[in-house]
């Protein structure tokens, strides 16, 4: 598998920045576990380290999906994509307002003064908890988006190669750029305004991102081990069905307590609890095709397609329904618990998801057949162990928490502060054994396929 047209080398581009923020990611995300100790160890304030860790890794893997997307829609259509310079001006575009964005955090951070008022809107941070980006940062991100759909939908449009990964493929970008919308509006009611935020939080990454999810996983299953595609399609497509059935009813477990009508525990209760269905499915479907071909052409990228599939289920499936049955949520909501589900989760969902579809693509980015991969399984198990204790750790804090301060009654500063000293110590450990991992994978991904060029060049100078 050798990369054929120019449009798939602008995965690369994609992937780099895309890497070179997930390093910004871990390191921030330390600092702020750092903070949890001393909160004033850092010239940045806790708000500000946090904001920089989750917004740079939802853009890192937004990044990271766009870039998998443009080769394996151009791999499946076999043509060249509908227009490369618009591809690579939609590139430098994201590169640009994005950097300005994290400028303007830090720069609000230092000075909050300076966040003023421009037109009718804040001009570096919004104030929306996921979704700070200012307003002109939403537009520009929404037309990059739009752009990026366009280009893609033209490449599949122009060709008579139809596939279901194409149309899934598409079909999950469309409602990517979509839910986006609602986060670009207000309402007066908080009850209104945090209705419409969760249709962007939550039918993201458990609506969109799992349609492309499927979509990718079915590709890689079909690139790494030749599995039959008219089977692994058919899978997909239940998959995805069941993703969107219990995904978009499943919203109802972020309104069981902002004021909506009661039936929401009702809705959010069982949808929620068969979220982790479909999710289940994708584990059953990666483990019996491997089984059934056992003829591997990248193990690195089974590795990591068929651990992506797992750590999907066990993060985003069961470590999610364990609190997100109202009886339950009723404690649980907004303490470390739900923190530690959302770390396993998008570990397991996206962060595996686009390192899998980096060791599928980048061999024949680079021109490789054939590359060591011993590298991608050191790091893959230092990232694993490391974030399993880190949710692990994180999880006894939110239930010490949950008692202490929801059955007790404590305060929370006095819980943050005593009872869990020790799990934030650990935290900050693991965290480090996470970055040892990041650090192998990123010296992996910039000498992959490099190393040989050089020793070959070092053979044959020496003959």
């Amino acid at each position: 598998m050798v990369a054929k047209y120019e449009g798939q080398k602008i995965a690369l581009y994609f992937y780099t920045f895309s890497v070179l923020l997930f390093i910004v990611q871990v390191i921030v995300g330390i600092i702020a576990a750092g903070q949890f100790l001393s909160p004033d160890f850092f010239f940045l304030n806790f708000n500000t380290i946090r904001t920089l860790h989750i917004n740079s890794m939802v853009v890192w893997l937004l990044c990271g999906l766009m870039g998998a997307t443009y080769y394996v829609v151009t791999d499946e259509s076999q043509t060249e994509l509908w227009n490369v310079g618009l591809a690579k001006f939609q590139f430098l575009a994201t590169v640009v307002t994005v950097l300005l964005v994290v400028l303007g955090y830090i720069w609000m951070g230092i000075v909050p003064s300076a966040n003023k008022e421009i037109f009718g809107t804040l001009l570096l941070n919004e104030g929306r908890e996921y979704i700070e980006a200012p307003r002109w940062a939403d537009l520009l991100i929404a037309v990059s988006a739009i752009i990026f759909l366009i280009n893609c939908f033209m490449t599949v449009q122009k060709t008579k190669h139809w596939t279901g990964i194409q149309g899934t493929l598409i079909g999950g970008l469309t409602f990517l750029v979509l839910m986006y919308l609602p986060g670009m509006f207000y309402t007066k009611s908080m009850v209104k305004d945090q209705f419409w935020w969760w249709w962007v939080i939550h039918l993201w990454v458990e609506g969109a991102w799992e349609v492309i999810a499927g979509a990718l996983l079915a590709y890689m299953l079909i690139k790494t081990v030749g599995a039959k595609r008219e089977v692994v399609e058919k899978w997909m497509y239940i998959e995805v069905a069941l993703v969107l059935f219990t995904g978009i009813l499943g919203t109802g477990h972020h309104y069981y307590w902002i004021g909506t009508p009661s039936y929401w525990l009702w809705i959010g209760g069982v949808f929620s609890a068969l979220e982790p269905v479909p999710l289940l499915l994708m584990v059953w479907d990666a483990f019996r095709t491997t089984r059934e071909h056992r003829e591997v052409a990248n193990r690195a990228g089974l590795f990591f397609s068929v651990s992506h599939a797992l750590l999907n289920f066990l993060g985003a499936g069961l470590w999610g329904v364990f609190h997100t049955l109202p009886q339950v949520n009723k404690w649980t909501h907004g303490t470390q618990i739900t923190t530690s589900h959302g770390h396993l989760a998008f570990y397991g969902a996206y962060v595996l998801l686009v390192l899998a579809m980096i060791y599928v693509t980048l061999p024949a980015i680079r021109g490789v057949k054939e590359f060591n991969y011993s590298r991608a399984i050191q790091s893959f198990w230092w990232m694993t162990i490391s974030m399993v204790l880190i949710v692990l750790t994180i999880t006894g804090a939110g239930m010490v928490q949950t008692y202490m301060e929801r059955i007790i009654g404590l305060d929370y500063v006095a819980v943050k502060a005593q009872y869990n000293y020790w799990f934030w110590i650990w935290r900050i450990i693991f965290g480090f054994g996470f970055l040892i991992g990041v650090l192998i994978f990123v010296y992996d991904f910039f000498t992959l396929g490099k190393e040989r060029e050089t020793a070959t060049i070092i053979e044959t100078s020496k003959a």
